[in-house]
């Protein structure tokens, strides 16, 4: 083999390694990628039961239902449609009825969200960009677009 020949087989021989490599760190993160939805998305079945998201809108006022526990039951809404959610932990400090919240779990057969995770927003004017966004459209959006601090 001449030094050229040896040169290609190299390049080639590293350009397969590193597409198997993009390929795995792909494949392995292709369960950590999780979409937004709103409660009225969830209710027009795009979402799949046992499919995992990210479930935002407002703590429904009077659905805060506190089992035995840690275990908490709550409704997300977004004026248009509402969601029950299931949670087995602790939640935010900050949460609590009328707040945003986004919660992140996979969505039961019979219709309740099982959550993971609860994130509620940390001060007055917070509110995660996918959250405003919806509630924009449900036409709740209670703040002044210029003065809500989005991420």
């Amino acid at each position: 083999m001449t030094r050229k020949q040896r040169r290609m087989t190299m390049i080639g021989a590293a350009g397969v390694v590193l597409f198997a490599a993009v390929g795995l760190i792909l494949f392995a993160l292709q369960d950590q990628i999780v979409f937004f939805n709103s409660p009225s998305d969830v209710a027009a079945n795009s979402v799949k039961p046992g499919q995992r998201i990210r479930l935002g809108g407002l703590v429904k006022d009077g659905t805060i239902n506190r089992g035995q526990g840690t275990q908490v039951s709550f409704v997300v809404t977004d004026g248009g449609a509402d969601v029950t959610v299931a949670y087995n932990g602790i939640l935010p400090d900050l949460f609590r009825e009328g707040q945003g919240v986004v919660t992140e779990g996979v969505m039961n057969t019979n219709g309740t969200f099982d959550a993971d995770t609860v994130l509620a927003k940390h001060d007055e004017t917070y509110m995660p960009k996918e959250v405003a966004d919806a509630l924009k459209e449900q036409g709740h959006w209670q703040g002044d677009e210029a003065e809500a601090k989005t991420y």
